[in-house]
């Protein structure tokens, strides 16, 4: 009998490549144990220290990295800025036992696109890993409080930058500094949620920010958002 082909589901979701970084096995092993559960996401490679994630993203170039901070030989936080300055079109999240607000600010300057506890559930990791593939990002909401804490009124909220904002996108980039999602922000604003994106999408290139975790922070440099402002939500 003649074999048949077997045909790709064109409806199926994209498969999404991740790299471990963790100097400790067992949190590698049960890392690739949570991610083998979900059949749109494939772990490719691990490393051990930050000098390894280098190499496997520049030999890889996996789609997502989960990336520990505390390392021997290169840290997470020197690891993610060498990543994001070469070719490796990967997403960093950080995923770290530590709660510390300079590693937090650190990460998100370096280039990192999320902020993740080790002792995230699950599924919020596996939630942050796709939303890091698609573009967006994702902060433990106890991570977002850190980070938005550090933030005090900036230096001129007139900028330049700001003002090649439309009114609609500058509303936009608030409702994002304030932590809601999409969807929330376009209940909020009463529009569609597929305007939402274009609109997020438009401002993080006039502003030239990588994404939203970008956009947040320049929420709160520029004074569009304060401390205690903050939803508890998540970005998505």
């Amino acid at each position: 009998m003649p074999q048949t082909e077997q045909l790709a589901d064109p409806t199926a979701e994209p498969v999404i490549s991740v790299v471990i970084v963790d100097d400790d096995e067992i949190v590698r092993v049960g890392l690739r144990l949570i991610l083998s559960r979900a059949v749109d996401i494939d772990v490719v490679g691990e490393a051990t220290n930050g000098t390894g994630a280098v190499e496997l993203a520049a030999e890889l170039d996996p789609d997502v990295i989960l990336m520990d901070i505390r390392m021997d030989d290169m840290d997470g936080i020197e690891a993610t800025q060498r990543i994001i300055a070469g070719s490796s079109r990967a997403k960093v999240v950080i995923l770290t036992t530590f709660d510390v607000r300079e590693h937090v600010y650190e990460a998100l300057r370096a280039g990192a696109s999320g902020f993740m506890l080790k002792r995230t559930a699950p599924d919020q990791l596996l939630h942050a890993i796709r939303a890091a593939a698609a573009g967006d990002a994702l902060l433990s909401p106890s991570v977002t409080r850190m980070m938005l804490d550090e933030f005090t009124a900036p230096p001129d909220v007139t900028s330049l930058e700001l003002e090649r904002l439309t009114t609609r996108e500058r509303e936009v980039l608030v409702e994002v500094g304030l932590g809601y999602s999409n969807k929330e922000i376009a209940a909020r604003l009463f529009v569609a949620e597929s305007t939402v994106k274009t609109h997020v999408k438009r401002l993080l290139v006039k502003l030239d920010l990588r994404d939203r975790v970008q956009a947040v922070v320049f929420a709160y440099e520029y004074g569009l958002v304060h401390p205690g402002d903050a939803h508890a939500g998540s970005s998505e």
